[in-house]
């Protein structure tokens, strides 16, 4: 997936959830959208080197985006809207082993009962279909290891109990985390910071909702899955 053209900049901070300031490389320092919904413990840290775009939409109050952040750990991207178009990019590739057999993606798929939406519905010529939810993890803790959410999130809870209904509609029930952060190489639910998440993705696993991980290869430029990664619960 090829990224907009992107400029550097010195994160100065991040606040009011979706705002954060740059210093420009001209010395300037601008106001950008940051389009990140959780806490990005250790992606906001101020003085990070932070890259962003710019859109050319005339109505935009802040016509830049905060897309990267470097870390002491590697490179992030914070904007957590990439990782559905990565997965989807993956699973068009088949490159997501466990679902390389459905070729029929639709994206932004209401959840039967209500409730909301799933990020996709797989299918194939075989008549077999998949519920797929996807979440970005962005909180490194250390050697390695990921976790998600990195802040309650009982919206993410809701998916996962969703999910779950899924299963007794004869369909596959799906929770894919793209680990967006370079340096993660296994991915956990974060039952410190969010234990009913923690407890309840163990309960649907138990019932059969499948999960996977997948890691990010990422540069200035462009970003894609590249591996799958180990989940830990």
């Amino acid at each position: 997936m090829k990224l907009p053209p992107l400029q550097q900049g010195i994160l100065l901070r991040r606040y009011k959830r979706f705002l954060a300031d740059v210093e420009t490389q001209s010395g300037n320092t601008i106001t950008v959208h940051c389009p990140n919904t959780g806490a990005m413990t250790g992606c906001a840290e101020p003085g990070s080197v932070a890259y962003y775009s710019t859109s050319d939409n005339p109505k935009r109050k802040y016509p830049c985006t905060l897309e990267l952040v470097e870390t002491i750990n590697g490179l992030v991207s914070v904007n957590t809207g990439r990782a559905n178009s990565l997965v989807a990019e993956a699973l068009a590739k088949q490159d997501i082993a466990p679902l390389r057999h459905f070729d029929q993606i639709k994206a932004e798929q209401n959840i039967p009962g209500g409730g909301g939406r799933f990020d996709f519905l797989l299918g194939n010529a075989q008549g077999q279909s998949a519920f797929v939810e996807v979440k970005s993890v962005t909180l490194y803790s250390s050697n390695g290891l990921g976790e998600f959410p990195d802040a309650v999130s009982e919206r993410a809870l809701k998916h996962l109990h969703a999910l779950e209904r899924m299963l007794s509609l004869g369909h596959r029930a799906v929770l894919i985390f793209c680990a967006q952060h370079c340096g993660v190489e296994r991915v956990t639910a974060a039952a410190a910071i969010d234990p009913k998440y923690a407890q309840g993705l163990a309960e649907v696993m138990a019932a059969g909702v499948e999960v996977y991980a997948v890691g990010c290869v990422t540069d200035t430029h462009k970003m894609h899955i590249n591996r799958q990664l180990s989940f830990e619960l």
